[in-house]
This record gives C-alpha cells, sequence and structure tokens, in this order.
C-alpha cells in the first residue's frame, strides 16, 4: 500500500497558500445528505449521538466479566484511545482538505490513502454492515424498552415484542425522511441532554437500588471456570470497544462548514466531556449496586420478581428518555445508508426537493427502514449478532485504521514516538478484533437453542 493522490470532492474553498484545483462534481448523496453548514458545536452534538447511546447501559454487565480494576482500566483506555484515534482521523481529513481535495467519507480515505478498491471492497461494506447493524439494534432495543414500559404499567398484559419493534419502526419511518445530516443537528442536541438526563436516572437509581434491601448481595467475584472467564472477559472488552464506537467520524466531519482545521476536536472535547459524565458513572454505580449479577441493561437489573427496586415513576421516566435518545441514535446511523441510497438513486443535476428526487429518497429510506424494523422482528437476539459484527468492524474501524491512515499520509519517521503509538494501537486492537470475534461467534453457538423466529422474550 501507498499513499495515492486524493481524488475526492471537493466542497472546501481552497486556503490562501494551496494551489488553485478544479472543484470536482459531487454526487448526490455528498450534495443532499453531507452538506457542509454545520459548526463545531454541530460536530459535537452529531458526535455525542453517535457515542453516547444507551448502549453504555451495558457497561455494567461488562464490568461483571472483568472485575474493578480491568473495569477501569479497559474504560480508561478505550476513553483514550478512541479519543485519540479519532483525532488522528481529523487531522488526516483536514490535511487533505488543505491540498484542496476534501474528503467527505470514509470509503473516499480509503481509496485516497489506501489505493482504489480499499473503499469499495473493504471500508464501504464494513461502514455499511456497522451503521445498518446499529439501526437493527437501536430498533429492537427501542421496541424492548416500549415492551418494559408496558409491563411496568400492565404486568400482565400479552402484546409481544414484535409489535413494540413495529411500532417503533413506524416512528422511524417518519424521522428518515430528514434531507440531510445536517438537519439533524437540532435533534442531536436534545440527544444529548436526554443522554446525561438517563445516565443521571441510571446512576442515582443505581446507588438508591444498591441501599435498598431487595438489592442482591454484592458480590464482585468473576464467575464461571478459566475458559469461561477467558471468553467473558474478550466479550467484555468488544462491548466496551462497541460503546466507544463510532464509525462514522469522516461523514461527520464532512457537515462542518469550510474551513474545518480544529473544528473536530472542539466537537471531541464537548463529546467526551459527556462520554466521561456517563460512561464512568453508569458503569461504577451500576457495578457497586449489583456486582457480578449486573444484566445486559443496568435498567433490567431495577427489577427483581416483578416488583420494582426504585419508583415505578422514576423507572418509566428513565426509559422514556432512553427510548427517545435512540430514535435520534437510530436516525444518525442511518446517514451512511441514505447518502449510499441518494447516490445510487437521486439525480444531482436537479433540485434536492424537485418530485424527480423527493420520490425516490422516501422510497428507499423507507424500504431501509422497514428492513432493519423486519430483521429486528425476526431476530430478538440479533444482539448476538451485533456483537460479532462490533467486534469485526467498529474495533478496525475506530481503533485499527487510523492509526494505519495517518502513519500512510505523514509518514512519520521510524524513530518518532507517534509511528510506534500507531503501530501498537493497530497492532494490539487487530488482535482484540480476532479475539472479540471468536468471543462473539461462540457466543452464538451457546446462545442458538434458544433462537426462535419473532420470539417474545
Amino acid at each position: 500500500m501507498g499513499t495515492s493522490h486524493p481524488t475526492s470532492p471537493d466542497l472546501e474553498s481552497v486556503h490562501p497558500n494551496d494551489s488553485a484545483t478544479e472543484p470536482q462534481k459531487l454526487d448526490a448523496g455528498a450534495l443532499f445528505v453531507l452538506k457542509s453548514k454545520g459548526s463545531w458545536v454541530h460536530c459535537g452534538y452529531h458526535l455525542t449521538t453517535s457515542i453516547v447511546a444507551p448502549a453504555l447501559l451495558s457497561l455494567p454487565f461488562a464490568f461483571a466479566s472483568l472485575g474493578w480494576v480491568a473495569g477501569v482500566i479497559s474504560l480508561i483506555a478505550g476513553a483514550s484511545v478512541t479519543f485519540y484515534s479519532y483525532n488522528l482521523l481529523s487531522i488526516v481529513l483536514e490535511h487533505h482538505a488543505q491540498l484542496g481535495h476534501r474528503q467527505l467519507r470514509f470509503r473516499d480515505m480509503a481509496n485516497d490513502i489506501f489505493g482504489p478498491g480499499w473503499g469499495r471492497y473493504y471500508i464501504g461494506p464494513v461502514q455499511f454492515l456497522v451503521c445498518f447493524g446499529a439501526v437493527v439494534g437501536s430498533t429492537l432495543l427501542g421496541g424492548q424498552t416500549m415492551k418494559s414500559m408496558y409491563l411496568i404499567s400492565n404486568p400482565h398484559g400479552t402484546a409481544k415484542l414484535y409489535e413494540f419493534v413495529v411500532i417503533f419502526g413506524v416512528f422511524m419511518l417518519v424521522l428518515a425522511q430528514i434531507p440531510s445530516f445536517h438537519s439533524l443537528r437540532h435533534i442531536n442536541l436534545i440527544s444529548l441532554i436526554l443522554c446525561l438526563a438517563y445516565s443521571a436516572c441510571s446512576t442515582a437509581g443505581a446507588i438508591y437500588a444498591g441501599h435498598s434491601n431487595r438489592a442482591p448481595k454484592k458480590d464482585y467475584s468473576l464467575l464461571g471456570d478459566q475458559q469461561h472467564r477467558v471468553f467473558g472477559a474478550f466479550n467484555a472488552i468488544s462491548i466496551i470497544a462497541t460503546t466507544y464506537g463510532n464509525g462514522i467520524i469522516p461523514e461527520i466531519q464532512a457537515t462542518a462548514a469550510a474551513p474545518v482545521t480544529g473544528k473536530m476536536f472542539k466537537g471531541l472535547c464537548l463529546c467526551y466531556t459527556v462520554v466521561v459524565m456517563t460512561f464512568f458513572s453508569v458503569s461504577i454505580s451500576g457495578y457497586w449496586a449489583f456486582g457480578n449479577q449486573a444484566q445486559g441493561t443496568i435498567l433490567s437489573n431495577f427489577i427483581v420478581d416483578g416488583t420494582t427496586l426504585v419508583p415505578k415513576w422514576f423507572l418509566m421516566m428513565t426509559n422514556i428518555f432512553t427510548l427517545l435518545q435512540l430514535s435520534a441514535v437510530s436516525v444518525v446511523y442511518l446517514q451512511p445508508t441514505n447518502e449510499l441510497l441518494e447516490g445510487l438513486f437521486a439525480d444531482p443535476n436537479k433540485k434536492q426537493y424537485s418530485p424527480r428526487n423527493v420520490t425516490p429518497r422516501f422510497i428507499s429510506r423507507s424500504l431501509s427502514v422497514a428492513t432493519a424494523t423486519l430483521i429486528a422482528s425476526m431476530l430478538p437476539f440479533f444482539g448476538d449478532i451485533n456483537a460479532v459484527i462490533g467486534a469485526f468492524g467498529f474495533l478496525p474501524l475506530d481503533f485499527v485504521v487510523p492509526s494505519v491512515f495517518y502513519n500512510i499520509t505523514f509518514r512519520p519517521s521510524k524513530q518518532s514516538a507517534i509511528f510506534w503509538v500507531n503501530t501498537a494501537i493497530a497492532v494490539v486492537f487487530s488482535l482484540f478484533s480476532i479475539a472479540g470475534s471468536i468471543s462473539a461467534v461462540r457466543q452464538i453457538v451457546l446462545d442458538a437453542n434458544n433462537y426462535k423466529l419473532f420470539a417474545n422474550v
């Protein structure tokens, strides 16, 4: 692999010291979906929604397989490495923008830096699997959250999980029609507030439940035999890494107006302020309260034998905050799919809201949401499948590829610290990706006997 000259579309005014370049023609996906109009604050909103999502409520469960020391170290390492890696991606993007060739998509970066074919046959498909998998997973979790609220208010209700998944999918069908990524900035501001709200509620609820007489006995020992503990640890690391995952850094940076220099760093600082406030409070309080009995999501621990450890109104409120933010997360991760569909079916020579473009946009986006809803309804065990996608996709895209991109683009000296730090990150997290994928596949095999289409779980 060698450094090739960037060939991505140019949406940025060339800096005075840059040589003039002929703007390249944009396809409809870049022109209509990835509009470059936002500020660094808007980038911060998008980043926060894509990273600080309800998946963070699974962090106490990850701690249960790692223990206090390994859990806290993994959480700190995940925050440090992803903040560093996302900044590397941003720096590479800024470098190419200053050369007059602004890269708008992950696959643009791969084609320009790795060479032709890498975007189409590796980065593009992996990113699509990760993002569409996140949409399916969010839709399933939305249905599960609605069902949980239903059972809290009506413990003997007979409504099925897939019915709630469909209801959530219909809501998503409406949100999916929002035309561009930049158009989500106000929704993502609300999303930021919501993630702070349900994280605060989860933390307060864990502390309250931890002092309850009905709370399980606090036991922080690791369960199972040696083999179970090893695979459990790799699975937990994959959960933490996936929780920090993003997969759409170039697309988020593409929403920033020119010049982009420094905007993404400010957005990341805003995002990671929220990350520290939410990830650490939820994981530590949840593990403290429930120990090795922590369930897949901390909210499940608030219900014991049909009774709640926290006031019902409080649990309902927390679920509502979670449900609303899930809709924002889903629509953010729909953007790469929307961009791809727009590029295939829209005409960049026509106006964005012309009948020629509105009709295929509505049909294609509706079909993509319907497909995600159908998969979520059919496969309520999709979380196991998503774990494989996360280990195979999020880990390479967010931990490995940024370091490689930087080293190829800037060619730091092999005697420099940054070269070896980047190389170490790429190697270590490649190994974690392999181990996490094996662990996730093993979990699917173990759970296979419990799988049933349209199961009411």
